[in-house]
């Protein structure tokens, strides 16, 4: 096996490639293991939920706003800039267990590094019909995420509709009753999970109101989206509303599965499991930064700084080793 790196960084969003940057400037010669596209069941790509983004308008040095695809090239870029090797390759399975720690890639190769910087992300969880997935690549008015895109232009006083019933839901739906003529939270059951003070806050509001017992079984719209298709759970009988924008609110899927019987903790909701304020993770010389391991902001810009955070973080601990 080739000479250990110094820090292996598994990802490619914000929090990766940021990461990347601080690593490579510290003169840690890092490895980024970016990913490979997937597309089942729903699209991954290498640069994270942001390459699903057209219009970034809410990340600072922006003023005209960038396209997310646009902005993980930019990114990247700077990150190979300072002499950040790129692998495009999965990570399959982690050995923590042995030092220096090994990566297993699916191309049958082993990595080996001093320290590594876990920053997979988490996936949305999205309905699943081929219409909402082609205009959420598009940008043709789906998206899994209200606080990034809900104050765009686009949206403004339109019908919008929110798919979900637990307190992710509301909160994406009480945002966009900022800037909608009418929130429509479309949900499968009679009742809602979220919290009664979630609902609360949503309900309060003039422009909101809750379809209960409906699913979306469809997404109308060639360019932009124009309307759903919906179906009450109980009747099977068919309906349609127009909207000018669909969110998806059913929760998000973080990515670690590839991190099974390596040892680091997850939490109960499958996100790694950061026990103190710094990057570090139950093992030694193991970091996380990003999605992966926030389920509460789920932000590009506080994905980068908890990228940079875990590069410091683990030049640091390099550094006490004698191995930076």
């Amino acid at each position: 096996m080739a000479e250990p790196h110094k820090v292996v960084i598994i990802g490619s969003g914000p929090a990766g490639w940021t990461a990347a940057i601080y690593a490579a400037r510290a003169n840690l010669a890092p490895v980024c293991v970016i990913g490979v596209p997937k597309s089942n069941p729903a699209p991954v790509l290498p640069g994270g939920q942001l390459m699903l983004t057209t219009e970034v308008e809410n990340y600072p040095g922006f003023p005209d706003g960038v396209t997310g695809p646009d902005m993980m090239e930019k990114f990247q870029k700077q990150a190979e800039r300072f002499g950040t090797k790129v692998v495009a390759d999965d990570v399959v399975k982690c050995h923590f267990d042995r030092t220096p720690f090994e990566l297993e890639l699916a191309d049958g190769e082993t990595i080996s590094a001093h320290a590594v910087i876990i920053a997979t992300g988490a996936t949305a969880n999205w309905v699943g019909l081929d219409n909402e997935m082609r205009l959420a690549i598009s940008g043709g008015g789906v998206s899994a995420c209200a606080v990034c895109d809900g104050a765009l232009p686009n949206f403004r006083d339109k019908r919008l509709a929110v798919v979900g019933g637990g307190d992710t839901a509301m909160e994406e739906a009480t945002y966009l009753t900022k800037f909608a003529s009418m929130v429509s939270v479309i949900h499968r059951r009679d009742e809602l999970r979220a919290s009664k003070v979630m609902q609360q806050r949503f309900l309060g509001n003039d422009n909101a109101e809750v379809l209960w017992n409906k699913v979306v079984v469809d997404v109308l719209g060639d360019g932009y989206i124009t309307a759903l298709e919906l179906e009450d759970t109980q009747t099977g009988e068919k309906s349609t509303i127009e909207v000018g924008g669909l969110f998806v609110a059913i929760g998000h899927t973080p990515a670690t599965g590839f991190l099974d019987g390596s040892g680091v903790a997850l939490n109960a909701k499958g996100y790694i499991d950061l026990t103190t304020r710094s990057s570090a993770t139950n093992i030694e010389g193991v970091f996380a930064a990003g999605d992966v391991a926030d389920a509460d902001y789920r932000q590009a810009i506080t994905a980068a700084g908890m990228g940079c955070q875990a590069a410091l973080d683990a030049e640091r601990w390099l550094g006490t080793k004698g191995l930076a």
